[in-house]
């Protein structure tokens, strides 16, 4: 697969409208700076250049270079410098000489709510509901490495959206950072 100049193109589009939906969502949540810095390492070339070339526009191109190599690159890359992330938050347990998943702080809970929505919008488009980042979330539940408690809040931040709608959700994201 190589890049061509309509998947380079497709590729910035995409992320950069991702990007936009993150920001309005972001003020909703009342984390604008968090918001602004969203996802900015997209940009980078060992970020963009896998993008670009695995580019479809329906689902993630991390996806199509995992099956080429076994594994990312470009995720690598991304979950190591984005603590919206789940993936971000494993550290080494010097009682089980292990790597756990840790609980993510609640900003970036918050954050990682955002970029769930805003990435189900931009992949569903028109067939986009409410319902979609739980069932999304949900259909890889049981395989997923994260924190028991961060696991817990954000299906309950979108359950509550599924059941009563975003503006009900970004209520519940303030109210559990503590902001009016």
């Amino acid at each position: 697969m190589g890049i061509t100049l309509k998947k380079i193109i497709g590729h910035f589009i995409t992320i950069t409208r991702h990007r936009h939906v993150v920001i309005a969502h972001s003020v909703k949540a009342g984390i604008l700076w968090q918001g602004l810095r969203h996802d900015l390492s997209k940009y980078s070339l060992t970020e963009f250049l896998g993008g670009a070339r695995y580019y479809c526009g329906y689902k993630s191109p991390n996806e199509e270079e995992r099956r080429k190599y076994g594994y990312s690159p470009a995720w690598l890359h991304h979950k190591g410098r984005n603590k919206h992330h789940f993936e971000y938050w494993t550290d080494y347990d010097t009682v089980t000489h292990k790597i756990k998943p840790i609980p993510m702080p609640k900003k970036y809970i918050a954050e990682m709510f955002c970029d769930r929505v805003a990435a189900s919008k931009i992949y569903q488009g028109d067939k986009y509901t409410d319902r979609h980042p739980l069932e999304y979330f949900l259909k890889s539940k049981s395989t997923r490495f994260i924190s028991p408690e961060t696991s817990d809040e954000i299906e309950r931040l979108l359950l509550v959206l599924a059941e009563k709608g975003e503006d009900a959700a970004f209520r519940e994201v303030r109210k559990m950072l503590g902001k009016r």
